[in-house]
């Protein structure tokens, strides 16, 4: 076979030569130990949790080290390609404070290692592929979907490996004639790897999360360029990984199967390959077992579900961590208030088998989240979150927004904040009391060892007063003031020693008032409360709720 005249017939129209896109790409200047990691998605419109367990790796290893973090499309799949795909990748990363520092951006390109697109390289790849057809390392395969279709069922029948190899390969060894007969009469043709492997070698390997192992050599002559001629993944991964000088690749375990053919493809090519970092997949318990996070059964599984539902991003990779490194949430207790990005990230310290995903341990992690933030924070957060899911909300809060970020105040700060939400869409129902409009009480809160009789009468009593107290400690005493009053005692130690010689205690008593004020049994520090309403406020529900429970009304039971 006579493959320049090959390689020829089939790229006339590429002129460059490998060695002319060496020049092209030279090695970057960077610190030493400095690592390039690069985000790579597809633009399918669909963007999930691995994509960010992943970038997350990758932004890590690479700023830890004062290297380089990009952003590599990969649309070289043109049918599973959606509209404004792109520009859904780059905002939702945007959004989760993944910073590229070269890649595709919604303005162009950035960098000196484009396009970063891998539609815009064909001439790139094509360059490459014509270099490994005149070294008879590749050829044109002619067979049709049909008949590849009827190989497989063969393979099946016969229990053999499925797969493109060895007597299967009907096109491997075409003569030039063959060829040339088969492009003149305009047949559709892709261009395959001639692999020169066998499944009875093993490849040692050392990846950085599973260790040492062993892997079966790739004995498939895969497709490497079709017959669009754009290149499949495979292909153009080792290719840009290649110019763009990566240094480590994370992705997920998943894609182990076909290691062999990409250290093959580098291997072909006279290319280093880069470090692999395979991360374990994502799981979570269904009953009684572990099964794999799902698209079609896991709402949590896409990004967009942590934006619906307001989710602070930082708590999402905050948790994310915690999946990550194993020895996350020891520094974070050590370091309550320090910078994720002052965490000492380790490939080390990653699990090399399934991580399991709780949405209640998200959630506990986000209330920490929050809790550390400022009032002015979770208010510009929430205001930003109900500007696009509650509209309404938002409005209240725009236009109530001392008083708004005032109520969010309430027990932030100091060494035990308050955590009673984790996600922007709760903070609604956590401040919904202080808002006549959004005011819902349920009375049926009220201790169950008073009467509503009592009850109503301590209501009434404190309504009746001018104002209300200087600050909380002499509240406090006002209220234990009130107990003899109603047999009840303001000596909690002592109706818990003997609950049948009172009718009630301090608790009870306060508890009256927090229901009556709140609508509810759980709410922040009562006197606050109260400052805030307004004792005139105030008032107004104590008398209401005294009123209802004199009726008997059915909306307090």
């Amino acid at each position: 076979m006579d493959y320049e005249k090959l390689a020829e017939l089939l790229f006339p129209s590429i002129s460059y030569v490998p060695q002319d896109m060496e020049e092209r790409y030279p090695a970057r200047t960077l610190p030493e130990g400095a690592k390039v990691t690069r985000m790579a998605p597809s633009p399918t419109g669909f963007m999930h949790l691995g994509n960010l367990f992943g970038a997350m790796v990758d932004e890590r290893l690479a700023h830890q080290s004062g290297g380089i973090f990009y952003l590599r499309i990969e649309d070289t799949d043109r049918k599973r390609l959606v509209e404004n795909g792109v520009e859904t990748i780059i905002k939702v990363f945007d959004r989760f404070g993944l910073n590229f520092d070269e890649g595709a951006t919604l303005s162009g390109d950035k960098g000196d290692y484009g396009p970063y697109t891998q539609s815009e390289r064909g001439y790139i790849y094509q360059t490459y592929v014509k270099d490994l057809v005149r070294r008879g390392m590749a050829y044109p395969c002619f067979c049709t979907e049909e008949e590849l279709a009827q190989m497989r069922r063969v393979q099946e029948a016969n229990k053999e490996n499925p797969g493109y190899y060895g007597k299967y390969a009907k096109c491997r060894n075409l003569t030039m004639e063959e060829i040339e007969e088969n492009l003149k009469n305009g047949k559709s043709y892709v261009i395959r790897f001639r692999s020169s492997g066998s499944i009875d070698h093993k490849i040692k390997f050392t990846d950085l999360v599973k260790g040492q192992m062993e892997i079966t050599e790739n004995d498939q002559d895969v497709v490497i360029l079709k017959s669009d001629g754009l290149p499949t993944y495979h292909f153009a991964h080792v290719i840009d990984d290649h110019l763009m000088h990566t240094t480590h690749v994370v992705r997920g375990e998943e894609w182990l199967s076909t290691l062999p053919i990409h250290l093959q493809l580098f291997s072909a090519l006279g290319f280093k390959p880069p470090k692999y970092a395979h991360t374990a997949q994502l799981m979570k318990m269904d009953g009684t077992s572990r099964r794999k996070l799902s698209k079609r059964k896991d709402p949590e599984f896409a990004l967009d579900y942590y934006f619906q539902t307001g989710v602070p991003i930082e708590g999402a990779k905050e948790y994310l961590m915690t999946l990550l490194n194993s020895n996350f949430e020891e520094w974070r207790r050590a370091n309550p208030n320090a910078d994720l990005n002052d965490f000492p990230f380790s490939t080390k310290k990653m699990g090399s088998s399934g991580a399991l995903y709780d949405l209640d341990k998200l959630n506990d992690v986000c209330k920490n989240v929050v809790s550390r933030m400022s009032a002015d924070q979770v208010y510009e957060k929430t205001v930003d979150w109900a500007r696009q899911y509650d509209p309404d909300f938002a409005a209240l809060l725009t236009g109530n927004e001392a008083y708004a970020k005032s109520i969010l105040a309430i027990g932030r700060g100091g060494k035990k904040p308050r955590k009673d939400f984790g996600r922007y869409s709760e903070v609604k129902e956590y401040i919904s009391f202080f808002f006549d409009d959004l005011f819902r009480p349920d009375y049926s809160q009220m201790p169950q060892n008073v009467d509503k009789k009592t009850a109503s009468a301590i209501l009434r009593d404190y309504a009746a007063k001018d104002k209300l107290e200087e600050d909380n400690s002499s509240w406090f005493e006002a209220i234990k003031a009130m107990c003899p009053s109603y047999g009840f005692t303001a000596d909690t130690k002592a109706y818990k020693k003997d609950p049948s010689a009172y009718k009630g205690s301090v608790g009870d008593l306060s508890m009256i008032l927090r229901v009556a004020v709140c609508g509810r049994s759980q709410a922040p520090d009562l006197f606050t409360v109260m400052q805030l309403l307004g004792f005139d406020k105030v008032k107004e529900r104590l008398v209401r709720a005294a009123g209802l429970l004199d009726s008997g009304s059915a909306d307090i039971l």
